[in-house]
């Protein structure tokens, strides 16, 4: 991982996600661009107007000297560390902004709060950390205020023995690695799949072979409510983070959750979710 980026709207909701994008950029030596993304709102002034653009300036020089402020106070005056970087974009879309930045930055990893300032912006047009998940090629990790970002010391990967979720595995590895941490994998499903227990049997032998890593445990849950399954499994496990893939058409999941199961375990836990999206393994 060489490349990290953060965004934050400078609430207390994202710190957080910040402290924790700041102890993996730490891990593995990798450059940490910290972002904000603001919107200057359709006004009486043409967006070509002289006005516009002296307007547009200054929310420039303005945001870059608040999110310095904003990094400063909760980790300190180490700007001038070449390994971090501040960018400050204008895109009436955060998410947008957001990714345009990670793809022209080449970011391995965008990091970002479960919950913005603004709850009721949110209702209206979605979250940002849910349409990055769902758009986003590189691996989006989402922090819920409250998580412990000092440490991971176990990982719970949720898989339905997809080919994707071997290279999601892989990726996985690599953040396991430089923490020392369990990754349990488990596998949710309902009663009726046939011979759930021998496909475990052959993922985790498929596991082994692309992946070298001692500390891996593998689980098979029968249950009719996965969903409700997999939130006390990690509560049981007493998991750091979650892992899943982000698949865009999941018949499987569509039928028994009816709606995207990674967006609604975000919604759910309190710890750190990383999502890998399929078209970026």
């Amino acid at each position: 991982m060489k490349t990290i980026l953060y965004a934050t709207d400078y609430s207390q909701n994202s710190v957080t996600a910040l402290l924790l994008a700041n102890t993996l950029a730490k891990k593995f030596g990798a450059k940490l661009i910290v972002m904000h993304v603001f919107d200057i709102p359709i006004s009486l002034a043409s967006s070509v107007s002289i006005s516009y653009m002296k307007k547009e300036k200054r929310q420039f020089v303005e945001n870059q000297a608040k999110l310095k402020a904003f990094y400063a106070k909760h980790l300190g005056d180490s700007w001038e560390n070449p390994e971090i970087n501040f960018v400050v974009d204008e895109d009436d879309s955060v998410p947008d902004g957001i990714l345009e930045k990670a793809f022209k930055l080449n970011a391995d990893l965008i990091v970002v709060g479960t919950k913005g300032a603004s709850q009721i912006k949110e209702l209206f047009l979605g979250s940002t950390p849910k349409v990055l998940i769902q758009k986003s090629s590189c691996p989006v990790l989402a922090v819920p205020p409250k998580s412990d970002a000092s440490s991971l010391k176990k990982i719970v990967y949720a898989t339905d023995f997809e080919q994707a979720d071997i290279f999601a595995i892989k990726r996985l590895v690599e953040i396991a690695t430089k923490f020392v941490a369990e990754i349990r994998v488990v596998h949710i499903t309902t009663k009726k799949e046939y011979a759930g227990d021998e496909q475990m049997e052959w993922f985790k032998e498929m596991i082994k072979e692309k992946v070298d890593y001692e500390k891996l445990e593998f689980d098979v849950i029968f249950s009719d409510t996965v969903f409700e399954e997999l939130v006390l499994y990690m509560e049981a496990s007493e998991a750091d983070m979650l892992a899943m893939l982000e698949r865009k058409d999941n018949n499987f999941y569509q039928k028994y959750l009816q709606r995207d199961l990674v967006k609604k375990m975000m919604n759910e836990i309190h710890v750190p979710l990383l999502s890998f999206n399929v078209g970026g393994l």
